[in-house]
């Protein structure tokens, strides 16, 4: 069972540290990840918490999906797993983000 969350419409002003405060009033808290721009190094907006339980999970969604956070509300609901969010194609000119076709 999947106890890893997607937290969407960050601020990019919020840290680890105040998504680990907030959702450890849901339960026990595994893991926290700010996605950041690989050449910026700014934060995305965007973010995953691990809870330790689906029970937990669960419990975080229904606490915090909607709340706001430092002027904005998030969004929360489960993480997909890597392979059903689609767009990789593999092979020869698959993947690897959008291209100009002009």
């Amino acid at each position: 069972m999947e106890s890893k969350l997607y937290v969407g419409n960050l601020s990019y002003n919020v840290t680890e540290e105040q998504l680990r405060e907030l959702f450890s009033q849901a339960g026990t808290i595994k893991e926290v990840a700010l996605i950041m721009d690989r050449d910026t190094r700014r934060p995305k907006g965007f973010g995953f918490v691990e809870m330790t339980t689906q029970v937990e999970a669960q419990k975080a969604i229904e606490m915090f999906n909607e709340h706001e956070l430092d002027g904005r509300r998030m969004m929360v609901n489960m993480a997909r797993p890597k392979e059903d969010r689609g767009g990789s194609r593999g092979g020869y000119g698959g993947g690897g983000g959008r291209r100009n076709r002009y």
